[in-house]
């Protein structure tokens, strides 16, 4: 059984606290929101689930004490872009971390990549499986035909702000300057679409993956949790998690 604590409770938070208690491996022990609410004690409960698991904690119970009486293997990340902030703890102790936010300052990302001479971190501004395989296919292609157009097109929500870190974090692999290549769309709707177009002499390859409900992401952090807990030390990312099994030839389903 693997002891999962999760940072995040929001929209997201909550479809991924469900898929985490259904799962037969995983035992989520407690949760850290931004707001405590009294009336209530356990995600379960919120979530429609008549059960006590993943107590309902506030970041300032975050001390050492704490995840002494309140052990876990990993920790999930899915609040905000302040939260790497709580991470030194666990990492002292060698509890494993996976990161599943969307922007970090180049700061943040360096304040993390340190911790993880400490323990194992997954970062990945987007855990699905499914754009993580676009990742590792889009480098592939690019290598196979290296002077194709390259256009990365992300839709989302019209609530969402600021460009897709998941477009970022693939413009960046392919080498592309988010500026010029990634092109935004916000309409209602959608929960989150990005394609990858291949420009090429007489044809046009274009790669598409779309998110139909959040708890695809519960899936992929479920996948990153099982790969992580045995992990020693290191900073990791899904994409790479990807390649490497696909070259080794290692099933990921």
């Amino acid at each position: 059984m693997i002891r999962v604590g999760l940072f995040g409770f929001g929209k997201t938070g909550k479809m991924v606290a469900k898929e985490l208690l259904q799962d037969d491996l995983i035992e989520l022990v407690w949760v850290m929101r931004r707001n405590v609410i009294s009336e209530e004690k356990y995600a379960s409960r919120l979530i429609g689930i008549n059960e006590n698991k993943g107590m309902i904690i506030s970041k300032e119970r975050l001390t050492h004490s704490f995840y002494e009486e309140y052990p876990v293997d990993v920790i999930i990340d899915f609040s905000d872009a302040s939260a790497y902030k709580n991470y030194a703890i666990p990492a002292s102790k060698g509890i494993k971390i996976i990161s599943a936010i969307s922007h970090y300052s180049p700061k943040a990302l360096e304040y993390i990549k340190d911790l993880s001479h400490q323990t194992a971190i997954i970062y990945s501004p987007n855990i699905t499986l499914g754009i993580n395989f676009l990742m590792v296919i889009s480098q592939i292609l690019q290598k196979i035909a290296p002077n194709a157009d390259i256009e990365i097109v992300e839709e989302h929500f019209r609530e969402k702000k600021g460009i897709s870190g998941t477009a970022c974090k693939m413009a960046q692999i392919l080498g592309l300057d988010e500026e010029r290549h990634v092109n935004s769309i916000r309409v209602g709707g959608i929960v989150g679409k990005h394609q990858v177009i291949f420009g090429l002499q007489n044809q046009t390859i274009r790669l598409i993956h779309e998110s139909i409900s959040g708890a695809a992401f519960g899936k992929g952090a479920i996948f990153a949790a099982k790969w992580i807990v045995n992990k020693q030390k290191g900073y990791f990312s899904m994409e790479q998690i990807f390649s490497d099994m696909i070259q080794q030839n290692i099933p990921v389903y």
